[in-house]
Formats: structure tokens, sequence, C-alpha cells
């Protein structure tokens, strides 16, 4: 099954139009070559209030089985993606956001200053990603297998976890 994803860039440069967004595109490309289907795109300045508005009518509205947030993660005071997640989500889904620390320290040991954030809402899993493409794309890579299947047991589409 294609399960619909939305991308949301968060950065205050972007929003002005004041910086390319490299990493919300790459999310796209990714998404769409493990196929999934990207109904929903947007750049916002990183504001929380704005993010979780965004993110609540997105799972309320049933418009995306996945959201993928990009930026916001780091401790600039600006970046506020895991607080929004936190003020959207029903239910915490700790495990995606340690497991991408975990695999980011084998490229940096900046990984580990990570705040990024994941959970659900309704039928919809939110995931943080963080900022730079390169670390989009190694986080990518790594969680978007094991995401496939928490999706189909989050939306019906599986029954079981057992092996």
């Amino acid at each position: 099954m294609g399960y619909r994803v939305s991308v949301i860039t968060l950065s205050d440069k972007g929003a002005k139009g004041e910086r390319k967004d490299e990493s919300g595109p790459l999310i796209q490309k990714m998404v769409t070559a493990a196929g999934y289907e990207v109904v929903g795109y947007r750049i916002l300045s990183d504001d929380r209030e704005a993010l979780t508005k965004e993110l609540v009518e997105i799972c309320d509205a049933r418009k995306a089985d996945l959201i993928l947030t990009t930026g916001g993660t780091g401790f600039s005071a600006r970046d506020m993606a895991p607080e929004a997640t936190m003020d959207a989500i029903e239910r915490n889904v700790p495990g995606i956001a340690e497991a991408m620390r975990m695999h980011g320290l084998q490229y940096t040991n900046r990984s580990m200053l990570s705040r990024a954030a994941s959970g659900i809402r309704k039928e919809t899993l939110i995931v943080n990603l963080p900022g730079s493409p390169r670390a989009v794309k190694e986080n990518l890579e790594y969680i978007l297998p094991v995401l496939k299947h928490g999706l189909e047991i989050l939306t019906g589409n599986a029954s079981e976890c057992a092996r």
C-alpha cells in the first residue's frame, strides 16, 4: 500500500523565501522512491503554535498517514518542532527518535544533540527529522523500512508484529 506523506520544513528564512529548502524536496524524493505518495508539502516559520495547528489539521482531517518534519530540532530558541509535536500527539513513540540519534552517532557525535520527537495522533505518525539534507538522508534511509511496518499496524493493514 502506498501510504500518504505530508512534509513540513521548518525554517524562518525558508518561509520568507530567503533560503532554498533542500531537505523537504529530498524527503519527497526519498519517500516517493520508497512507494509513498506525497500529499502535502509546506515551509513554515519556526513557530510552535503554527506547527501544532498544522499537525493537528493534517491528522484530524486524515490527510496523511505519515508526517515528516525537517528542521527545528536543535538548541536554538526558535527550534520548537519537538514541543509542537508533543503538543499535537496523543501517544509518544520515543523509539524512532532514539534510534535516529543512535544511528546518527556513527556519522557525528553531534547526533546526541538532536531533540527530535515522534508520536501518533489519531491514525497518523509524526516524525521529526533534522534540518540538514545529509542528516535527513542518513536518518530516513535508516527508518523508512521500519516505518512501513509501523504504518501497516497503525492503519489496520497488518495485525501483528510477531515474526
